[in-house]
């Protein structure tokens, strides 16, 4: 009887003892569980947006052609007796390129010079007889009708000395265009055709061009809603917005820039509806002629804006062709917003067009990797830099 009362009481202790291991691994995982849910918000670091000023470029590939490119044309045909110059020699205005073969022309004026010589001779002979046939009639000797035959005579002399004259003149002219000089200052291109060629006035290719590079223009392309941003949507002038636009700069082939800047000059008024672009042209002075006429290049125009918004491109993720970024509400919870941007930017920034507002916070550490909607975080400001954390102790 003892026996059984104790072993009765040695199962139910037993019993008791596993009752309370069960409730302390149930308390001790309800309390793992609770350390869980409760564990700190990781920091992530933020910005506060401010309006700012920002400093962007946005760059047109180009076209360099000479102030004046003159195609340099014989007004004569004649086989190319000399030339006088080598490509790409600088010239002025007025200088002996090309002589083409002068004896024919030569020939010409002399022809004409001495059928000026006869009409001179045949004009005296009907002013004598005119003179002299109006004073007999004059003394009643011969009649009305002879002293007019002698006097259309010699208006009919005058007239052919007249014409003579005129073909003296045009003889000389063509004989003065077998020097073929040039138009003006510049620099001489390539030159076809040397020595022994035959030159036309309807030849393709013309004996060469020069190129007055003193001022070059670059010629560049702006789609149509760049001059609609240009006028403002049309509240102002083409003509306004181009003196108003800032000078450009011309970074060259190899990459370098032009040192000296220019400025837009002109915006064609007709939009090519092939490429739905309007040609632009701006102007540089190139006093030492290190830019040539068929060069090419890339306008570089500065865009500048005052109190703007500017965040980090890292801060931006983007979805569906959308950009979005993690905004902050007063309860440091993150949730995902729309927003549009410049489509110029430096490479490293947005400058923001829609959806934020000064003051607003957004996350720029860990967005589309770590960072989800409805996130609670604890900000760190990112404009703030943050201190190691200090060595141990010993």
């Amino acid at each position: 009887m003892f026996k059984e009362k104790f072993m009765n009481a040695s199962v139910f202790k037993a019993a008791g003892m596993v009752l309370a291991g069960t409730a302390l691994v149930i308390t001790t995982s309800c309390g793992g569980g609770q350390q869980q849910h409760q564990a700190p918000a990781p920091s992530i670091a933020t910005l506060t947006l401010q309006p700012t000023s920002s400093q962007l470029e946005s760059t047109y590939p180009a076209l360099i052609k000479g102030k004046t490119d003159i195609a340099i044309r014989p007004q004569v045909s004649g086989f190319i007796t000399k030339v006088h110059v080598d490509e790409g020699q600088q010239v002025k205005k007025g200088q002996v390129l090309f002589t083409l073969d002068q004896v024919q022309f030569n020939a010409a004026v002399e022809q004409a010079q001495a059928a000026v010589n006869a009409a001179n001779t045949a004009l005296a002979t009907a002013q004598l007889t005119a003179d002299t046939k109006r004073r007999l009639y004059e003394k009643n000797i011969i009649s009305q009708y002879e002293w007019q035959l002698a006097d259309n005579q010699l208006q009919t002399a005058k007239a052919q000395l007249a014409q003579a004259q005129a073909q003296l003149v045009n003889a000389k002219k063509n004989l003065s265009y077998t020097v073929v000089t040039s138009p003006s200052d510049g620099v001489v291109g390539t030159i076809p055709n040397r020595e022994g060629s035959l030159a036309s006035p309807s030849s393709v290719e013309p004996l060469t061009t020069v190129s007055d590079n003193s001022q070059v223009y670059a010629y560049f392309s702006l789609t149509e809603k760049d001059i609609l941003d240009l006028s403002n949507n049309g509240q102002r002038s083409i003509k306004a917005a181009i003196e108003a636009m800032p000078e450009v700069t011309l970074r060259l082939a190899d990459g370098t820039t032009y040192p000296t800047t220019g400025k837009v000059a002109t915006v064609s008024g007709v939009i090519d509806n092939n490429t739905g672009a309007a040609s632009v042209r701006a102007i540089f002075d190139n006093p030492t002629g290190m830019l040539r006429s068929g060069s090419t290049g890339n306008i570089v125009m500065p865009l500048n804006e005052d109190s703007v918004l500017v965040i980090p491109q890292s801060a931006t993720y983007e979805l569906q062709d959308r950009r979005f970024v993690y905004v902050l509400n007063d309860s440091n919870i993150i949730k995902s917003a729309p927003i549009t941007v410049n489509p110029i930017n430096d490479g490293k920034t947005y400058v923001v067009t829609s959806g934020l507002k000064p003051g607003d916070r957004i996350a720029t550490q860990g967005v589309g990797t770590s960072l989800r909607d409805g996130m609670t975080i604890n900000p760190v400001d990112a404009t703030v830099p943050q201190q190691a954390p200090a060595a141990p102790q010993q």
